[in-house]
């Protein structure tokens, strides 16, 4: 697996004021599609293209266009969703598919309870949203999922990563023969011993939507 830490001043900038417990969920919300539209950029380097024959306004010339099939976008929810807009501004063409993981909080274990994909993933380009990459259960079981439908090269979007969760998913998708890229905005110090990363910005899900009430 190929890991790519996006080092940009701007994409620190914007993490600074994510980590801040002050900031507010709107303002969460905004500033998580924008860092999420500059990792897009470095994200989507390699993304599948094809010739395209067209006329300027002066003479006939070459350019290119995204590859058939259309890249498909993955965000996991409930927190991916907070970066799906900042990814599709970038690949308004991509198809975007869904897939609903939660993570046990007892074994730290991640479980699916929602799948909006197609079942026949053969030659996909997928790009997997989650803002945080902390033990890599969730990350590591969704990268899984797609190569077992047949996807071919995966590309997975974080905003945020703890060592151990690299580790973790390094080892756990080392049987795959599947180009697999992380791309990142930082990678932190470490976990703490309830598997959040520090010293991260929280629960993303939480301070993008705020907490519903029982």
């Amino acid at each position: 697996m190929r890991v790519i830490v996006a080092d940009h001043p701007l994409i620190a900038h914007k993490l600074t004021y994510l980590r801040d417990q002050r900031t507010d969920s709107p303002t969460f919300r905004r500033l998580a599609e924008e860092l999420m539209t500059l990792l897009a950029y470095e994200a989507t380097r390699e993304v599948r293209v094809e010739p395209f024959e067209i006329e300027t306004p002066v003479a006939p010339t070459t350019g290119i266009k995204l590859s058939t099939p259309k890249p498909l976008i993955v965000p996991i929810l409930r927190a991916g969703l907070g970066m799906l807009e900042g990814m599709v501004r970038l690949l308004p063409s991509a198809e975007v598919g869904f897939l609903g993981m939660v993570r046990n909080e007892t074994t730290l274990e991640a479980v699916t309870y929602a799948n909006r994909l197609p079942d026949d993933l053969s030659g996909r380009q997928c790009y997997v949203l989650d803002p945080m990459l902390a033990t890599g259960g969730t990350l590591a079981m969704s990268i899984r999922y797609l190569a077992e439908r047949g996807a071919d090269d995966i590309t997975a979007v974080t905003l945020l990563c703890a060592p151990e969760g690299i580790e973790a998913v390094r080892q756990e998708l080392a049987d795959l023969d599947v180009p697999i890229t992380l791309v990142t905005g930082a990678v932190d110090e470490r976990l703490n011993d309830k598997g959040y990363i520090v010293p991260g910005l929280g629960d993303a899900g939480d301070r993008l939507y705020g907490v519903a009430a029982d």
